[in-house]
This record gives structure tokens, sequence and C-alpha cells, in this order.
């Protein structure tokens, strides 16, 4: 194993101590409980926005708090949920008077954690809505999940989720657009290769140099199954198929599309993928209003990508639009 760190304990400390550094303009981290916040805290009135969840996806979660998006991001050890001690405080911090919604990734440790911390923070008088992401077509049931995971579609749920917190939506109304989100959007991911965990030292998983694994999830936990390695634009077809079937977009409906990297495909092949895609898109009738193309939400070093498509509306749109200022996002300011 072959990697930039100093001890495999310390990875996540070190790494988040780092990004507290470099980004001191837009957060404050706090490192006993572990959570991070934006730095200009928000507005008395204002919804909070938390998400989290294990470290290794960067830069999902602490890459998105900032001005548009996250009040405060929880992250876990590598793979493994925060704890109800660290997303407590977050959620008290992210905390203006106007209550805060819960962004949560179906994995069952975040879901019960996230559980807790909710009941926890009412207990203490704050107002907690939760919305569940569970865009992922590939399987029902994995390793870590009861029903769908959460993947890709968590970054459109807290950008456009958050430009409504920034524009003043109430609680419930926050809650709903992150519902509708989450509602109209669909993942598939695939993996060329496995990444390996840290403190675990070897490859999460199994594949030989001719092989792929279609429905992979951000973790390395198993998808829908594999197959022989093949070229871009049919591995794509594999991707698109199943969302299109799960999603069942009429013609003419508007899109965002978009392509992830699990961390250690290079932006051409991205590219490559998105091409293909929007071509299928394009040919079932649909319309690509907005686009997302690079690594939003990875698995450490992770060959491969997911494609996600969202059904857009006029509202969605604009809330895509808004101004955002973050570590990963920044657009309109």
């Amino acid at each position: 194993m072959k990697k930039l760190i100093n001890d495999p304990r310390a990875v996540v400390d070190e790494s988040v101590e780092g990004f507290g550094l470099a980004h001191a303009d837009l957060v404050t981290v706090s490192m006993d409980p572990m959570f991070i916040t934006r730095k200009d805290a928000p507005a008395p009135g204002k919804v909070g926005l938390i998400s989290g969840g294990g470290s290794g996806h960067e830069p999902l979660h602490a890459g998105y708090v900032g001005l548009g998006m996250l009040t405060a991001a929880v992250p876990g050890a590598v793979f493994t949920s925060p704890t109800p001690d660290q997303i407590i405080p977050a959620t008290i911090a992210a905390n203006s008077g106007a209550g805060v919604v819960h962004i949560v990734k179906n994995y069952t440790g975040d879901v019960l954690n996230f559980e807790t911390a909710a009941e926890m923070a009412q207990a203490e008088g704050v107002e907690v809505r939760t919305v569940l992401v569970n865009d992922d077509v590939a399987v029902e049931d994995s390793l870590y999940t009861a029903g769908r995971r959460g993947v890709g579609g968590t970054v459109l749920v807290e950008k456009i989720a958050g430009a409504a917190a920034e524009r003043g939506d109430d609680l419930d109304a926050v809650a709903a657009i992150g519902q509708r989100v989450n509602d109209n959007v669909r993942t598939m991911g695939v993996a060329l290769s496995a990444c390996t965990v840290p403190h675990a030292g070897v490859p999460s998983f199994e594949l030989t140099e001719d092989e792929i694994e279609i429905g992979i999830g951000i973790h390395g936990e198993p998808g829908r199954h594999k197959i022989p390695m093949e070229n871009a634009d049919g591995i794509t077809d594999r991707l698109l198929e199943p969302i299109l079937a799960d999603l069942k977009p009429s013609a003419g409906d508007k899109v965002l599309l978009f392509v992830n990297g699990m961390g250690g495909t290079p932006a051409s092949e991205l590219y490559i993928v998105y091409r293909r895609a929007r071509q299928i898109l394009e040919a079932a009738g649909l319309t690509v209003e907005r686009s997302l193309v690079g690594n939003y939400i990875t698995a450490l070093e992770m060959q491969g990508c997911s494609v996600s498509v969202l059904r857009l509306d006029d509202e969605m749109t604009a809330l895509w639009d808004a101004p955002v200022h973050t570590a990963a996002l920044r657009w309109g300011v």
C-alpha cells in the first residue's frame, strides 16, 4: 500500500486539520468533537443544513460547507458513520433559530446515528427535519443498507436544498425541496478497480485486470454483477439503461446530467462518459439543461465513475443556478 499518509489511524484527523487550514476563509473546524461549520454564521432565522458520513468521499461533505450549501458537515472515520456525539453539537451550532435539516445518505450507521442526534437536538430545543438520500438504482440492499444507497444524488440534494435555505425558505420547505430532488434523481456506478482503506491496507474487493463491477457503491460494496471490461460507450450504456428504466422520464423533460469520478479516474475519461450519456438522453427526447462533471463524491482512489440524472423543474433549475461558494463548488458569487 502506497499512500501519502503518516499514521493510518490519524488520516482523518490530519486531513480535516489540513482542510481547515487551507480553507480558513470559508470554514471553522472543531477537532474534538470533529465537525466543520461555515466561517460566516447563517443569519438569524435561516434554516441550517447539515450532512455527514464516513470520510474517504472527499470533497463530500466538508467541501460543500459554505454560502448556498451546507452550514455544517460531520466526518466520520474512513467509510464509517460519524457518531451522535459529533452530530449533536454540529446541529446546535448550525441552528440560528429556524431549525436544521439533516441530509443523510441511506447507510445503516448514518441513519441510526443521525436519528439519535436529531432526537437529542430536539430535546435541546432545535427543530430537525431529515432528508434521506437513496438515489442508487443498482441494488435494493447491500452490506451497508436496508433499501437503496445514497450516492451521487447527495451532492445535488445538498446544493439545491442549500440554495433554498439561503433564500430564506422555512424548515419544512427546505426539507420538501430536498426530498423532491431525491425523488427525481437516479444514479448508477461502475468500478474498474478497488480502493484501499488506509487502516485495512488491502483492496476492499477483488477485480482481475479484465473485469469491472457494474452497480458498485461508494464503499467498495458489491454491485449488480462483474462483467468483462468493455469500452466507455458500452459501459455508459449499461449505466444509463437502469437509470432511465427506473426514473421513467418523458420526452421533453429537462434534466441535469452529473458524471462523477470515484477518485482515480482522469477528467478526460469522465468527459468521454458524459459524451455518450448525453447522446443517450437526447436520443430519448430529453433536454440536458445543466451538467456537472468531475470528482465530487469519491471512494478514495477507486477507478470508475457514476452517472446521475436529475429530472428538473423550473424551481430546481433556479436553485441549482443560485450562488454557491464552497471549497468544492463555487459559482455566481
